[in-house]
């Protein structure tokens, strides 16, 4: 059964444990965990004992865990989300590639569903050097197999999410990575508002096209066009026949609402997503 789940990237103000047992209070189900400088930092000299304590809490509360890993300045303080598996430079590269690593060992260690991630943008300067479609490709997915690889062996799933404004934004092109990387663990991370942003609808027929790879559902309202994360009744999608599809196609995972500008109401924002959830839910 889908359960209903939110992302600690909406809770950036609190800290973890609080944030977790505020989720199970409110009646989630699910947390989607932002690997970030204050939520279980992947860096932390005693990482080990840290994730064993928070596996502890949320088997205590009753919550699932999946990992996500799109802390905006956890490996560069300086640059947004950067570096990425597409950087210019291959130590820049292995450095998300070991970051990846570390969320995949988190992720065993905390019993979690699977690891979400995304492929970033390329930074190379612009010019005759600039590298052409086919070694962006063969970055992405030299670093998707290995990653893939690394998890199957720690028997954790890697879920890839399409994003707007990086290189893999669009369900076609995820179509062809999943064809080039090829590994029976990696699945997709499914992002309803960025389906509806990139025109990629009905929503709910993409749903039923893609519920083979389908591991991990973000969810969000979002208007045609902009990519912005938007409260529930802010945007413009029909959440009821979205909702009746993935119980339909038989989902089973966390449907984590992500709403990471909105951490300073997270409670507030958090209370009101689940009663909109669920009685949207009711409707089917």
């Amino acid at each position: 059964m889908m359960l209903l789940g939110y992302n600690t990237n909406g809770f950036a103000h609190h800290a973890l444990d609080d944030a977790l047992a505020i989720l199970a209070e409110l009646g989630y189900r699910s947390v989607a965990l932002t690997l970030d400088v204050h939520h279980l930092n992947p860096f932390d000299t005693d990482l080990p004992q840290r994730a064993e304590r928070v596996r502890g809490r949320l088997e205590q509360l009753g919550l699932r865990c999946v990992v996500e890993t799109g802390a905006r300045f956890l490996l560069d303080p300086r640059r947004k989300h950067q570096p990425s598996l597409l950087a210019a430079s291959a130590v820049e590269r292995q450095r998300r590639l070991d970051f990846l690593f570390r969320a995949v060992d988190v992720a065993a260690l905390l019993g979690s569903d699977v690891v979400s991630f995304w492929s970033g943008s390329p930074t190379d300067p612009a010019g005759r050097d600039a590298p052409g479609a086919d070694e962006l490709w063969q970055r992405l997915t030299d670093g998707c197999g290995r990653l893939a690889d690394y998890a199957a062996a720690r028997r954790v799933r890697v879920a890839f999410e399409p994003e707007p404004g990086m290189f893999i934004d669009t369900m076609p092109k995820f179509a062809e990575l999943e064809r080039r990387v090829a590994r029976s663990n990696f699945g997709l991370t499914l992002d309803l508002g960025h389906l509806h942003c990139q025109g990629e609808t009905p929503i709910a027929d993409m749903i039923r096209s893609w519920r083979g790879p389908l591991t991990n559902v973000h969810i969000e309202d979002m208007r045609h066009g902009v990519h912005d994360h938007l409260m529930f009744g802010d945007g413009e999608i029909d959440f009821a026949p979205v909702l009746a599809a993935l119980e339909e196609v038989g989902y089973a995972g966390g449907l984590h609402v992500e709403l990471s500008r909105h951490s300073h109401d997270a409670v507030n924002v958090a209370r009101t997503a689940l009663a909109f959830l669920s009685r949207h839910r009711r409707r089917e």
